[in-house]
């Protein structure tokens, strides 16, 4: 029976691979778009075909799938036909400002164009060393489906909240500052290069050690809020709770890398993190190898941060012997001040989460609800205060910029 289910889940799988196809044409298309886009110096709309894309995903879930079939194995389709839709839409939904800007669709034969070929010879490196933690989790995903397909889907739930802070906040940071570190390093401005990346991970310490310390503490309320459901039962989410909570200590890390992995992009060295993401990537399939027996998708989870956090470490370590040095005293003096506040944070949301579970429990959804937003919003505001307390610089900077944008809304 197992082996017959295995065999329905595989060719369903395959059905719903073969529909979806297309996606990976449209959304390389939409990446190319954006990546124009944030060239000429427009990173708001980029970002929101993101938003589209999941809006649409969502609508399909909801409006399509209904539509489909009563059985799940027919439901599913709507959502891969809501996939391909959103990716036209993702896609598509730059154009408006990329013509604003003069672009004219115009074929060119792209091998005769020195600078595609460029491209090109740069692309595989550049992707195996921006994207270490997608193809850490791909690889560790494929090896643990032949230990037990369960421990995947598991993982992959944890990953997608994971994904979420490191998107918000990584990503788009290092998207903002490729174009910024570039120019500088074309400019041979080497003071003012490093300045703006410790810069840059100052921002990004200040706020991913928080979503890390409210993941760790919270993981169970916040895996029992979006995910347990029907099938989804109590036992699931401690899984993920636990996977998740093993990933959280790892986000700095994780998004860390994307930011000074573009540093040598800016610096037109495009080989010293693919080399660095692939010894990574041996390392993290040895340590599955040793921790997925014991412990399942939490030893994954811990797999993939300890191999995240070498590779930062490498990937400083060779930009310093690049740049002679980085300048990372301040960054340095930041976190020493921000990991302890981000662990009374998340004593604070642990501490408020377990007495509202004492006190009211979480048998309905407001009370699930309230119990992620109450303690999660009161972890954010006391780690927010004391950084102002003892002036981190990027908690001075983010609130001055919020009470000027504040100030500028007109009255009534």
């Amino acid at each position: 029976l197992a082996v017959g289910q295995f065999e329905d889940e595989t060719r369903l799988m395959l059905r719903l691979l073969r529909l979806m196809f297309p996606y990976m044409l449209l959304v390389c298309l939409a990446a190319v778009f954006i990546g124009m886009a944030n060239a000429r110096g427009h990173f708001f709309v980029p970002a929101m075909g993101s938003v589209l894309l999941n809006v649409i995903m969502i609508a399909s879930v909801l409006l399509l799938a209904p539509r489909m079939g009563r059985a799940l194995e027919q439901q599913i389709f709507g959502l891969a036909i809501g996939v391909v839709i959103a990716g036209i839409a993702q896609a598509f939904f730059q154009l408006p400002t990329l013509s604003r800007e003069g672009y004219r669709y115009e074929w060119v034969s792209p091998w005769r164009d020195p600078t595609v070929r460029e491209v090109a010879r740069k692309m595989l490196p550049g992707s195996i060393g921006v994207a270490a933690f997608q193809i850490n989790v791909l690889a560790t995903q494929c090896f643990s489906f032949w230990f037990d397909p369960t421990i995947v889907s598991t993982f992959q739930y944890s990953v997608r909240l994971m994904e979420l802070p490191q998107g918000m906040f990584g990503i788009s940071l290092a998207t903002y500052l490729l174009p910024t570190l570039t120019g500088l390093a074309a400019a041979k401005k080497l003071p003012e290069f490093r300045q703006t990346l410790s810069q840059g991970l100052g921002y990004l310490a200040f706020t991913n050690l928080v979503a890390a310390a409210i993941a760790l503490s919270l993981a169970v309320p916040i895996v029992r809020l979006i995910f347990e459901r029907g099938r989804f039962d109590a036992d699931a989410t401690q899984r993920v709770a636990l996977s998740l909570a093993c990933l959280a200590p790892g986000l700095l890390m994780f998004s860390m890398n994307n930011i000074v992995a573009r540093a040598f992009y800016a610096v037109n060295d495009i080989k010293t993190p693919m080399k660095i993401s692939l010894v990574c990537l041996a390392l993290n399939l040895g340590f599955a190898l040793w921790l997925i027996r014991p412990y399942r998708e939490a030893g994954l989870a811990v797999a993939n941060t300890l191999s995240a956090s070498l590779n930062l470490a490498l990937l400083v370590y060779a930009l310093r012997r690049k740049l002679s040095r980085l300048g990372l005293t301040g960054l340095v003096s930041t976190l020493l001040v921000l990991v302890p506040d981000a662990v009374l944070a998340g004593l604070v949301a642990a501490t408020l989460a377990w007495l509202w579970d004492k006190q009211l429990g979480h048998a309905t959804l407001v009370l699930k609800v309230g119990m992620v937003f109450l303690p999660g919003g009161a972890a954010g505001l006391v780690y927010w205060l004391v950084a102002l307390w003892l002036k981190v610089p990027a908690a001075q900077e983010v609130t001055g910029l919020l009470l000027h944008r504040f100030r500028k809304v007109p009255k009534g």
